[in-house]
């Protein structure tokens, strides 16, 4: 499972509906080898029809996507939103993480 918070649906949403590669496109969440602590999160819209390894999970009326190997490292991960004074971006708050970096953009197992 993969919660997803109010703030980053509404961001999720202000994107598709004001950029026009994303309009009618789910967010795709992917884990990749890289970073300072070993693995990256790596975001971005698809408008292709997920594969059937793909896990789906939707909140209100944004679908995120997964593919069967990011999930593995995902698991159990809250995606949020923050516009705070230390920053602006999305945030995984991943229970599976063991180490991140400083800019909370990688992490390791």
């Amino acid at each position: 499972m993969i919660n997803i918070t109010e703030k980053a649906v509404k961001e999720i949403r202000r994107i598709i509906d004001t950029d026009p590669t994303a309009v009618g496109a789910n967010l795709r969440v992917m884990v990749s080898g890289g970073g300072c602590s070993g693995m990256s999160y790596k975001l971005g819209f698809d408008k292709e029809t997920p594969a059937p390894t793909d896990k789906v999970f939707e909140k209100e009326d944004v679908k995120i996507l997964i593919d069967a190997k990011s999930y593995l490292y995902l698991s159990g991960t809250t995606l949020d939103f923050t516009d705070g004074l230390n920053g602006t971006g999305f945030v995984f708050n991943n229970p599976n993480a063991k180490r991140t970096c400083g800019c909370g953009s990688s992490f390791s197992v």
